[in-house]
């Protein structure tokens, strides 16, 4: 479900404009408050709901956690290094939820993609991708297995 904004509680910081994706969040020329201007085109990251310093955004959570009539508020804690969900249920039981935050700061994880040896022309022409791992080609003519590639199962997982 797509997110809306509780305009009594937003001061138009436009940290949501700057945070969202698929750039569907603006701010209301006259009333300074920010909206969401195709709710259809949403793609549901929460991006803005986490960053709104002023809790003026809220969704709807999805089914599978939470059933029709209820109210999802998500709080993202830098100080804590958290984020806070909490559900409220139509009978009025409340549950909460919490995460630590697992992003790494801006510009903390750059890759040095410079220091990597750039692919020959023979690969460019490849239908390989760049990085592709060599236990899952198909080089040798047929289809890579576990055997053929020295792996082995781990006792307990399934697929």
């Amino acid at each position: 479900m797509p997110t809306f904004v509780y305009m009594t509680s937003c001061d138009g910081c436009g940290h949501c404009v700057d945070i969202c994706p698929s750039d569907i969040m603006h701010i209301d020329p006259v009333y300074r408050r920010a909206y969401n201007i195709e709710p259809d085109m949403c793609w549901e990251c929460y991006a803005c709901v986490k960053a709104c310093p002023q809790n003026a955004i809220d969704v709807r959570g999805y089914a599978d956690f939470a059933p029709l009539g209820h109210s999802v508020r998500v709080r993202r804690e830098e100080e804590k290094g958290t984020i806070s969900w909490r559900v409220k249920f139509r009978d009025g039981t409340e549950k909460n939820f919490l995460s630590p935050i697992t992003t790494k700061p801006w510009g903390k994880c750059i890759p040095k993609l410079k220091d990597e040896i750039g692919p020959s022309d023979a690969m460019k022409e490849s239908q390989h991708l760049y990085s592709e791992p060599k236990y899952i080609r198909m080089d040798e003519g047929d289809v890579a297995t576990l055997e053929s590639n020295k792996l082995t199962m781990k006792l307990g997982v399934y697929y």
